[in-house]
């Protein structure tokens, strides 16, 4: 697990297009719209380590890296399968 503030690691966060921007726009009550995070996302240099940085460190809440929890959880799904499926091989 990344330790949140070791910015040696996370300087990336310094970094994204979300930084000083309203945070519920990145944590949506449930059902509320998430595009407008997720067009953030789309357009931030760092989406690819913040989305890394999420799915490593099991964020359950709010838009990382362009996705929901529900998204990164299937991306999280897929690599266990991919890695066991080379673990039996």
């Amino acid at each position: 697990m990344i330790d949140i503030y070791d910015l040696a690691n996370n300087r990336w966060k310094l970094q994204g297009a979300c930084r000083g921007l309203d945070a519920d726009i990145f944590f949506p009550d449930r059902g509320a719209s998430t595009r407008l995070a997720k067009t953030v996302c789309r357009r931030c240099e760092v989406q690819e380590e913040c989305l890394e940085y999420a799915v490593n460190n099991r964020e359950k809440f709010g838009i990382w890296g362009g996705l929901s929890e529900r998204e990164r959880r299937a991306i999280r799904k897929k690599r266990a399968i991919v890695i066991n499926s080379h673990r039996s091989a």
